[in-house]
């Protein structure tokens, strides 16, 4: 019989913790083992029984989320969630916790928590499980330096390139280069030790990281501050130029067009893609259709295989395609998709990323 994974909630909201209790408990994979108020009493719980998975309030009595998340990963690095209000403190806050180390964000509102969580628990239990499969130990290195909804394919979005689109993305009259990322679980990490590595000379850069919607925004802001490069969250016709990386807004899906011999971005409103949005297939697959090969794409470390069919097509269109190899992955499910496809040029590992994308703007300088 498979091992269910034994989840603890800590929360200072008694509905909270009731509400995600009794989701969590209808899954035959998911047991919640033990609910505490603040982390003082989840401290004393995981004396008894320690978790597979936690999720955690940033904001506590007597000790917060943020302390008690960095005292969790210097003890015994754990798949911890984030439950975070929508407002902007919680955001920045939440953003402090996926640097320390967590694994992802479920968001609550203000008011109607009991509605709201159980219209998401499907989505809620996948980022159970999806947290479970990861490997902590990327996770603490990174740190120091059921039924599903109909799964929708990038067609529902942008239809399929023509071999007509491709061979004029081939013959296109801009010089201009372009990078596309995509990622997931462990990519918030990943993408800051990636980022932090590269210049203001590199090409523009495009990226998909699952989040939900208001936390991009605080995500570009904190990867703006230590990073040289400008990291914005993309607004709807922000161009794609040197030494500016744009992140897919959380909620809409980001495309990119080009106009004359300049990149710019558009985001829509559209229906998840692969249980997804922003989607990378989408984002690839319009890479794909206006870069050909003056593109460089790269999948990066998430679970699922959101991104490896969209790779494909870049690939096919002549693009430069990477992915991230399985033991620098926190999770090696999208890069194994692309891989197993056939989509990827070369395997590398994270620490290597940062220089390939160096190397690929300075060929084409």
């Amino acid at each position: 019989m498979k091992k269910k994974i034994n989840v603890m909630l800590v929360d200072d909201s008694a509905v909270v913790r009731q509400v995600l209790t009794n989701i969590l408990n209808k899954d035959a994979e998911i047991e919640v083992i033990a609910a505490a108020s603040d982390p003082i009493f989840a401290m004393d719980k995981m004396n008894v029984k320690w978790p597979d998975v936690i999720i955690l309030d940033v904001e506590m009595p007597r000790m917060d989320g943020i302390s008690f998340l960095k005292k969790i990963m210097s003890v015994r690095p754990t798949a911890v969630i984030i439950c975070s209000s929508l407002t902007s403190n919680a955001c920045a806050t939440s953003m402090q916790a996926m640097a320390a180390g967590a694994i992802s964000i479920i968001t609550k509102p203000r008011g109607g928590l009991k509605n709201f969580f159980e219209q998401d628990a499907v989505d809620i239990i996948h980022v159970v499980k999806e947290a479970a499969a990861s490997d902590m130990r990327h996770m603490k290195a990174m740190a120091m330096m059921s039924n599903v909804p109909a799964k929708l394919s990038m067609d529902a979005v942008i239809t399929p390139p023509t071999l007509h689109e491709l061979g004029a993305a081939n013959l296109s009259v801009t010089t201009e280069k372009l990078i596309a990322i995509g990622t997931s679980t462990g990519g918030t990490q990943a993408l800051e030790v990636v980022l932090r590595t590269l210049s203001r000379t590199v090409a523009g850069m495009v990226i998909v990281q699952h989040m939900p919607e208001v936390f991009t925004a605080a995500f570009a802001d904190r990867l703006n501050q230590v990073c040289e490069l400008e990291v914005l969250e993309a607004k709807n016709g922000d161009r794609v130029i040197p030494g500016r990386a744009l992140i897919a807004p959380g909620g809409r899906h980001m495309v990119v067009k080009q106009k004359g011999a300049q990149y710019h971005v558009e985001i829509l409103d559209a229906p998840p893609v692969n249980r997804h949005r922003p989607s990378v297939d989408v984002l690839f697959r319009t890479v794909a259709k206006c870069a050909g090969r003056n593109a460089l794409g790269i999948i990066m470390t998430g679970m699922g295989d959101d991104g490896a069919l969209g790779l494909k097509e870049m690939h096919d269109a002549g693009a430069e395609t990477i992915a991230q190899d399985e033991k620098s992955c926190v999770v090696y499910g999208m890069p194994k998709e692309a891989v197993k496809l056939g989509a990827v040029d070369k395997i590398l590992p994270l620490s290597q990323i940062g220089g390939m994308i160096e190397d690929f703007s300075k060929k084409y300088r």
